[in-house]
């Protein structure tokens, strides 16, 4: 076994071990005839990817600076001229 990865009887025997190295160590790799099969993480992570994204309208409205008003002005003077 590599430091992160566990042949499937492996870790079916020693799931406890297996458990306690994903809270210690992070991520740990489970394969299934010599094959990555698949990935066993925290509850944290867990959480990390599947929490709900909002879209980038609905986290400017709920940003704590939501209320302030500011006074955009533009500059209406013409350009500089250019000398090509």
């Amino acid at each position: 076994m590599k430091k992160n990865r566990w042949q499937l009887q492996e870790a079916k025997s020693k799931f406890s071990k297996l458990v306690e190295q994903v809270r210690e160590n992070g991520p740990q790799i489970v394969t299934k005839h010599g094959e990555d099969s698949v990935v066993v993480i925290s509850f944290e992570e867990f959480r990390k990817l599947v929490r709900k994204r909002t879209d980038f309208i609905t986290f400017l409205r709920n940003s704590p600076l939501a209320g302030i008003e500011f006074d955009i002005k533009r500059d209406k003077n013409l350009p500089r001229r250019v000398i090509l």
